[in-house]
């Protein structure tokens, strides 16, 4: 029997809103439910910006598995990290404008943390993928901003979408970038499942 057909033993469940975790998720398994979690984003003061996504994946993963104990929980979240500050989604178009001024030109970091939960055991790990953005100009910012694109991601930018316009090179998971490490998430459920069985 593959992995893949290990996972769908389990009533897996995807604690993220994400349509694009969502679909990437699908090349893992098609057997899941999306349920997202509505616990808070707060990171603790003194957190390593390179260790943020990682904690709240790993709050969202628990607040799943409070309610669903015997599910696979798997919890993400995703954070650009330039020049040390740590890029959220951004809270307006002024935010979103301030975001790319910052990445244009240089290279950041997107890291997603992963956690997968299971009947009171869990696993936490991050994946970081170097971008490289090409330099912008005001009015190319402007009109990226103009397709509501960046209003929803981390950092501003979806590379999956017209963001791919703005970067010149990346170095990693290409799928990291977009919000889900599909590779690495499939070995650490392999190596999660073999020790739960």
């Amino acid at each position: 029997m593959t992995t893949k057909n290990k996972i769908t033993e389990y009533d897996v469940i995807l604690a993220s809103a994400s349509p694009r975790r969502k679909e990437l998720m699908q090349l893992i398994t098609s057997s899941f439910r999306v349920i997202p979690s509505d616990c808070g984003e707060d990171v603790p003061t003194g957190t390593a910006p390179e260790m943020t996504a990682e904690y709240l994946s790993a709050q969202k993963c628990s607040c799943i598995s409070e309610v669903y104990g015997r599910a696979l929980v798997i919890g993400c979240d995703t954070v650009v990290i330039c020049e040390g500050e740590v890029l959220g989604k951004p809270l307006d178009e002024e935010d979103a404008k301030r975001m790319l001024k910052l990445l244009s030109g240089k290279t950041h970091k997107v890291i997603t943390g992963c956690t997968i939960s299971c009947a009171g055991s869990s696993s936490s790990f991050s994946v970081c993928t170097e971008v490289t953005f090409r330099s912008l100009t005001d009015e190319q910012i402007d009109a990226y901003i103009a397709t509501g694109e960046p209003m929803d991601k981390a950092g501003a930018y979806g590379i999956q979408g017209q963001g791919a316009l703005l970067v010149e090179k990346i170095n990693g998971d290409f799928y990291n970038v977009v919000g889900l490490p599909v590779s690495e998430l499939y070995v650490r459920l392999t190596e999660f499942i073999s020790q739960d069985s």
